[in-house]
């Protein structure tokens, strides 16, 4: 059932309009950190709707039956970490705060989401390891703009916890590639 749902053609488009003006939405969350960002760093800055915008790209040629496997693995490893990452730093943020506006809970429910759409394709994408290998280095060189270079989201009340944070995303970094090579990479282990 669940299967006929993922490869219906209206679900499909759906999903792609969904994770393209999420995208966009994204996008423009960042634009007050991107607008003091370095150009160098531009492209590593906007974490989640960057991975979304993998996963968008994804869905496109999924649509039309093509594969793409270094947009695949990039999209299911960046949106199960960021996806992940979303939900962890605004339950943090709540935890700091006290409280938690309504963006900071459609942020929760929207990442939740994006970690598990990443994996829900997980049987249908053509991902060997050097693909894996690619999205690995994107990951953890991501990290260390974030945290070496101080290229992290900004979450003005986390600011003092920015070294746990640092931590906290590499090892989910880890996860993130040894999830996807556990799913795609041992056809036994598919979902």
């Amino acid at each position: 059932m669940i299967k006929y749902i993922l490869l219906d053609r209206f679900f499909l488009i759906c999903l792609f309009f969904i994770n393209l003006f999420g995208s966009i939405y994204g996008f423009i969350w960042y634009e007050s950190q991107l607008s003091i960002t370095p150009d160098k760093f531009l492209i590593f800055v906007p974490d989640s709707p960057t991975a979304s915008l993998f996963f968008t790209v994804f869905l496109l040629f999924f649509i039309f039956k093509k594969n793409v496997p270094y947009i695949e693995a990039l999209a299911m490893i960046t949106l199960f970490k960021y996806g992940i990452w979303g939900v962890g730093m605004n339950l943090l943020t709540l935890i700091v705060e006290g409280s938690l506006g309504w963006q900071g809970y459609m942020l929760m429910a929207s990442h939740g989401a994006m970690a598990i759409q990443g994996l829900l394709y997980a049987p249908f994408y053509k991902i060997k390891l050097r693909h894996i290998t690619v999205a690995a280095v994107w990951v953890l060189h991501n990290d260390i703009i974030d945290y070496v270079f101080e290229m992290m989201p900004i979450y003005s009340s986390l600011t003092q916890y920015m070294s746990e944070i640092g931590y906290f995303t590499f090892w989910l970094s880890i996860l993130s590639i040894f999830i996807a090579y556990q799913l795609t990479m041992k056809p036994e282990k598919k979902l």
